[in-house]
């Protein structure tokens, strides 16, 4: 589900700057780990440049759990140990040899998911059918933050954007049981009155 989810976001963030920018034959946006771009000195090849959509995090959603692991599914009822909710945390990567170029790359990965930043299969036919929903939620990180990322991804700081993209769900639907739900209650009157001596 991760790389099916990322690769939906590759595709929305390309069609939305193919729109703004116009056609190109490369991708405007490709999937890639920014440090091991960073680290080769790759920024002259076309597949490294551009924004690097990079996968820096990836967080249990808690809260939203369901802990019995009982999910109703239109008209009957599975139980499997509890699904695992993930947010996954996205590094949008400005890797271009002009720095204003790269500054205006990462201004239209933010008006990209400030026109949409919620999608769901109903909306978007080429979203997997097992991801319910994505919503992408910019995440402000502090200076600390920020040198704490770079520092670990290896790299000199590139313009760049994180978002928060929610929520992924991670089930095996090999080990579920299911039945019917439950549509009628049949109550028994029992007779309460009794012969006393």
């Amino acid at each position: 589900m991760i790389n099916k989810a990322l690769s939906f976001i590759e595709e929305q963030t390309n069609l939305y700057l193919q729109g703004l920018l116009g056609p190109s034959t490369e991708p405007y946006a490709t999937l890639g780990n920014i440090a091991r771009i960073v680290e080769n000195g790759e920024s002259s090849d076309t597949a490294a440049s551009g924004v690097i959509i990079t996968m820096v995090n990836i967080e249990e959603d808690r809260i939203s759990k369901s802990k019995d692991g009982i999910y109703r599914q239109v008209d009957r009822v599975i139980k499997t140990n509890p699904r695992i909710l993930l947010n996954l945390y996205v590094l949008f990567s400005a890797n271009l040899s002009t720095y204003p170029t790269a500054l205006s790359r990462i201004a239209n990965v933010i008006q990209c998911f400030q026109s949409a930043n919620f999608f769901t299969q109903a909306s978007y036919p080429s979203l997997d059918p097992k991801i319910e929903k994505l919503h992408m939620e910019l995440y402000t990180m502090n200076f600390e933050q920020v040198n704490h990322l770079w520092s670990t991804l290896g790299g000199k700081y590139l313009p760049s954007v994180l978002y928060k993209m929610k929520m992924i769900v991670i089930s095996d639907e090999a080990n579920q049981v299911g039945g019917g739900l439950i549509t009628e209650i049949e109550t028994i009157k029992r007779d309460t009155t009794s012969t006393l001596n």
